[in-house]
């Protein structure tokens, strides 16, 4: 009889930083995709090459300060740093070729055929030229700030990001060669609006290009070559040792800018010479340098993505309100007569936003506590709380101010609180609040004229943030569960003061509940399945990476539970392995909205326990975040759920099935199925109810 298998093995697990790699060339396929609208095809490119910036700034960063400090850990598929380096390297350098050829010979020729034309600088007519020439004069060349490069100008530390043009110069008296650089500023469109019918336009870069010997008086500019720099953007705080973590953040936010340079990206046709010499004065290795035809920064081509051309775009989105809301005026009656399901962008953000601005202003509201992690830019969350606050109402706010990426706006928005009354804190020294709960505190009449305290719960696997309400797939529950409103009320006194709460009536808690309450739930189907009782699991993420919870599905498989697992980014288990995971399938979808909800399902001999909350199955969000993950009870609502798990599992347009090499195939139909795409049926579902309300 053969030996079991180890689960520790290596051979069982997928390399994360790959299958992050195999992430972002679904989204590229999007972009590849005929049946996508122009624009729509142009924003998966913008959002690729968004993607590959963060990835570059953190992941890739991470690996490089390894393999410099002499790590010799291997990650969960037994890779060393430097193995892992090459790896990525061998797949991200073709991968970025074939997104700028998508750009440049399928996306931009077909815009062009629809009026959306980036004209070269030369091929602008007379007519136009005013217009470019106004704008050099009285916008652009006011904010440049040319840079000599010589023995008393060393190379000049250019911040993380920034896009640049490295010139040839000549002196006119003397014929003396120089270099000099000009940054392209960051704080101008990248695309120069030309006048006239349609939609033309001359890229920044090359109305520099072409007025560059204004900035350099008696000489003449032989060439110039585009070039790009990331740097290292990950932060560090030593929290137990900050005085003031508001002001520590906010000056290591400052320095993300400078750190090492990860990677120098350079336009084809950079001289060797120029591009080697670039490439060791920011001390990169030659895998480092990324030579890319045409455009670099095609991040900011989510700017013409956004042009009012309804034609090239996904049909506008309409989200409505949940019925209940919709049948009661006030929203605390709406909830008092029963749980609240919420999934935006299908539900409209302002179910949320209706209930904390009827608590602003409720002379019954006592108080309102919430946590924000990523909020957006203007917030009508903030307005309300300082309003609440304005009001007299006890208002807390946890601000997380370690959200990546979002720490300036955190910051912002901290100060902005505390200056209307707020009472702002932090969290946690060495975890990141990601629980997304708001609590409102009410005095309501009870019978025989007394009065009563009531909390109203929210609670989500989504930011507090309209702006990707309207364009992330998430999960919500507004609540005034007895049992759920006391969790989360001493959810907040863990977040704010001393309490060490270790037992919880329905929440899972991470770093504290969440990790065991998940492995024993998956251990009952398990043990369901060895009983020869039906056994299943379907579960819903963003990223499955946690060592310890893959083998607890891979022991589930074996006992027999059919495991079905929609993981849109990162998974690190492998499925269908004999002997192993022949019972796990794995999916991802990638489509018009993000996939971000996190759901559980577990049969559980027929008591369907469902379970929604804000945490990934990663070591991160289980080991070293403050998560909630919370059970929906009411049987319409946990059906509903079900319902939007069983269409997914279903989907046959935007699902790509995961192999057990590690590769993505499109969900195949079987002879006589229709096509599914689980968005668009939501989203005529949406419409369908919306009517009938």
């Amino acid at each position: 009889m053969p030996d079991a298998p180890v689960l520790t093995d290596p051979s069982l697990y997928l390399n994360r930083e790959l299958s992050w790699l195999a992430f972002n060339r679904r989204v590229l396929e999007e972009a590849r995709d005929p049946a996508q609208p122009l624009l729509e095809r142009l924003k998966f490119l913008a959002i690729f090459g968004s993607n590959l910036d963060e990835f570059m700034m953190i992941r890739y960063a991470g690996l490089k300060d390894q393999l410099a400090a002499g790590v010799d850990g291997d990650s969960a598929d037994g890779r060393s740093p430097a193995a892992q380096l090459a790896a990525v390297s061998n797949e991200l350098h073709p991968l970025v070729l074939e997104h700028r050829r998508v750009l440049r010979e399928e996306v931009l020729p077909e815009l062009a055929r629809h009026g959306v034309v980036l004209r070269a600088i030369e091929d602008v007519d007379e007519a136009s030229w005013a217009t470019v020439e106004r704008f050099w004069e009285e916008e652009l060349f006011p904010v440049l700030t040319p840079l000599a490069v010589d023995a008393r100008h060393p190379f000049p530390r250019l911040p993380n990001l920034s896009f640049s043009l490295l010139l040839e110069l000549r002196d006119q008296e003397d014929a003396t060669t120089r270099t000099a650089i000009v940054q392209v500023p960051s704080v101008l469109p990248r695309f120069v609006r030309l006048p006239g019918p349609g939609h033309a336009f001359v890229l920044l870069e090359d109305v520099i290009r072409h007025h560059v010997d204004a900035l350099f008086p008696g000489h003449d500019v032989g060439w110039a070559h585009g070039f790009r720099v990331t740097r290292d953007a990950d932060i560090a705080i030593a929290e137990d040792e900050a005085d003031d973590l508001l002001r520590v953040v906010e000056d290591e936010v400052r320095r993300r800018r400078w750190g090492d340079a990860v990677r120098l990206e350079v336009a084809s046709g950079m001289p060797d010479a120029w591009r080697e010499h670039l490439r060791k004065v920011l001390d990169l290795d030659p895998d480092d340098v990324f030579e890319v035809p045409h455009h670099l920064n095609v991040a900011d081509f989510l700017e013409l993505a956004d042009l009012p051309l309804p034609e090239l775009r996904d049909p506008p989105l309409q989200p409505r309100l949940p019925r209940q809301l919709v049948r009661h005026a006030d929203p605390f009656a709406a909830v008092r007569a029963g749980d609240v399901l919420l999934h935006h962008p299908f539900h409209a953000f302002d179910a949320v936003l209706g209930l904390l601005d009827a608590a602003a202003d409720d002379p019954n509201v006592l108080a309102i506590k919430q946590t924000l992690y990523r909020v957006g830019r203007r917030s009508p969350v903030v307005a309300a709380l300082a309003r609440a606050a304005g009001n007299g109402k006890l208002v807390t706010a946890l601000v997380e101010l370690k959200a990546r990426f979002d720490e300036e706006n955190n910051i912002v928005w901290a100060r902005e609180l505390e200056r209307a009354g707020v009472h702002v804190v932090y969290g946690f020294a060495g975890l990141k609040t990601h629980a997304k709960a708001l609590l409102v505190v009410r005095r309501e009449a009870a019978p025989g004229g007394a009065t009563e305290i009531r909390r109203y719960v929210h609670l989500g696997t989504g930011n507090y943030n309209p702006g990707t309400a309207g364009v992330y797939t998430d999960l919500g529950l507004l609540t005034c569960d007895p049992d759920l409103g006391a969790d989360v009320s001493e959810l907040f006194n863990v977040l704010t003061g001393f309490s060490k709460q270790r037992r919880w009536r329905k929440l899972w808690v991470a770093p504290e509940t969440l990790r065991p309450e998940l492995l024993a739930a998956i251990a009952r189907e398990a043990d369901h399945a060895r009983a020869g009782r039906p056994a299943r699991i379907v579960a819903k993420m963003n990223s499955l990476a946690d060592p310890e919870v893959i083998r607890a599905l891979y022991r589930a498989s074996q006992a027999g539970v059919e495991i079905d697992l929609i993981v849109r980014g990162i998974c690190c288990l492998r499925p269908g392995v004999p002997g192993v995971s022949e019972r796990i399938r794995v999916r991802s979808i990638v489509g018009r909205f993000l996939e971000h909800a996190r759901v559980a399902y577990f049969l559980d001999d027929g008591a369907e326990r469902v379970f929604l909350g804000s945490a990934d199955w990663m070591q991160r969000n289980l080991n070293g975040r403050v998560e909630s993950v919370f059970p929906v009870e009411d049987a319409r609502l946990k059906r509903e759920v079900v319902e939007v798990l069983e269409l997914q599992l279903r989907d046959t347009v935007k699902a790509r099935e995961l192999d057990q090499d590690g590769s993505y195939t499109r969900a195949k139909r079987r002879k006589g199925q229709r096509a599914v795409d689980s968005q668009v049926r939501l989203l005529a579902r949406s419409v369908r109810r919306g009517r009938r309300s």
